[in-house]
């Protein structure tokens, strides 16, 4: 009798549908005789949002542990072991350098490029590399996508967007090159179907799970192959098997929903959702967020990106109370009420950054968490929406990266630090090494003890 084929990383499949699982703890003794078990792979994330900060509501008074989180970043409380807060870093090539006006079209360009952008609004974009790009060329063969680009906003691919800067410049973070940003993708069906089709399928039958998505879930057409495999796990498995699958149902239960209830966003004319994504803009940034779990969680992809919003997003928050668009907002001219306004989208977008670093610590790997492989860049390449200001940026960086990151510490540097020498880090970490990236200068110092 042929014994069933049970690896490390499994998958289950059915009509139309292929599910990764994650990393099991136990294996079967002929499977662990073969040898030792790699250490679980580290992962990279980079998340932007747009128009800068209240950086006096930002930044700690004081440095290394034990700092007290300041408004904006309160709500990482439950995180802040896990959570570096990096200031000093600086991104020159957002600065004009006789380019003249569109900071906010530059800033989104540079944020993972270091380069600065040609100043087009035709076909003739120019950037440069991003480090997520880099790091998906060097690792992507090992994963079933080598990068996954993600965002809430769709934007435009091309036209003038920011004073004669292509609308590709402010749309995009992610570039495989110097010309080719990497499209994101802003509806969770849409990613929740990409990173769930069976690529081996016949065409009829990823039209059947597509037809039968409202009515069927995609658990559904696995049930067999997920029941065999539970004949063959541990105890612990198995319950860590049917918290997966509950997991992802949940999620897709959310999609649905979204797709029942989709209309414009009460009213808000400054954003239009793609068919299906929630009304909710919270509830959208967490569903892109549990899918950027589930990639990492699977080995699906071990590089992500995300756009909370586009460069120079000028959506309002009245969710949160601020009815007055973002972007005009962060020309603030010093006035204490729209300075307000500003801290309080600010703490909004940090808030939805704790559920994705709670969600990845509540997810063991091996003897840690999914959170302490990881490294999750988060910040703008923006300082002061008033100002345009390319220094002293407002940057976080969470996880381990796998045990070489300390983190729980807020550490300055020195003033004109180019950022890409924290990408340089962070490419040293995930196996990615480079000699260079955009204006790098060096490794950045200080992330480990």
């Amino acid at each position: 009798m042929t014994q069933p084929r049970f690896t490390r990383r499994t998958l289950l499949r059915g009509l139309g549908v292929s599910l990764a699982l994650p990393l099991w703890d136990s294996l079967p003794a002929s499977v662990a005789a073969a040898g030792p078990v790699a250490a679980p792979p580290r992962r990279s994330a980079f998340i932007f949002v747009p128009n800068g900060v209240n950086l006096s509501d930002w930044t700690p008074q004081t440095e290394g542990f034990g700092f007290r989180l300041p408004y904006i970043l309160e709500p990482l409380a439950n995180v802040q072991e896990d959570v570096l807060v990096l200031s000093g870093l600086t991104h020159d090539k957002g600065r004009a350098n006789g380019d003249g006006p569109g900071d906010h079209a530059r800033s989104a360009s540079v944020f993972l490029t270091g380069a600065q952008p040609r100043k087009t609004s035709g076909a003739n974009i120019r950037s440069g590399i991003s480090v997520d790009q880099v790091a998906a060329q060097a690792i992507g063969k090992a994963t079933r996508f080598a990068s996954l680009e993600l965002g809430c906003e769709r934007g435009r691919g091309a036209g003038n967007c920011d004073s004669g800067y292509s609308c590709a410049y402010s749309s995009n973070i992610s570039w495989a090159g110097e010309s080719s940003p990497m499209g994101k993708e802003t509806n969770p069906r849409s990613v929740f179907d990409r990173m769930f089709a069976d690529r081996n399928a016949k065409p009829t039958d990823q039209a059947v799970v597509r037809g039968r998505a409202l009515k069927q879930s995609i658990l559904d057409f696995i049930a067999e192959d997920a029941r065999n495999l539970q004949t063959k796990l541990a105890a612990n498995d198995n319950r860590k098997l049917d918290e997966y699958l509950t997991g992802v149902r949940e999620i897709e239960q959310r999609i649905q929903r979204a797709e029942r209830t989709h209309a414009d966003t009460s009213g808000d004319l400054t954003y239009q959702g793609p068919a299906g994504t929630p009304r909710d803009y919270g509830e959208h940034i967490r569903l892109m967020c549990d899918m950027m779990v589930l990639a990492f969680q699977t080995d699906t992809t071990r590089v992500a990106t995300f756009m909370f919003a586009d460069a120079g997003s000028n959506r309002s928050y009245r969710d949160i109370g601020v009815s007055d668009g973002h972007h005009e907002l962060s020309h603030h001219r010093g006035e204490a009420e729209k300075l307000r306004k500003i801290r309080d989208i600010n703490r909004f977008h940090v808030t939805q950054l704790a559920y994705l670093l709670e969600k990845l610590r509540a997810t063991p790997e091996g003897d840690r968490s999914l959170l302490d492989n990881c490294m999750i860049c988060y910040g703008s390449a923006l300082s002061d929406g008033n100002r345009h200001n390319n220094e002293d940026l407002p940057i976080l960086l969470a996880g381990r990266g796998g045990g070489t990151i300390d983190p729980g510490r807020h550490v300055r540097f020195e003033r004109e630090t180019p950022m890409c020498n924290l990408f340089m880090s962070m490419l040293d970490r995930i196996g990615a090494p480079t000699d260079f990236i955009g204006d790098s200068t060096g490794r950045l110092p200080g992330l480990q003890i």
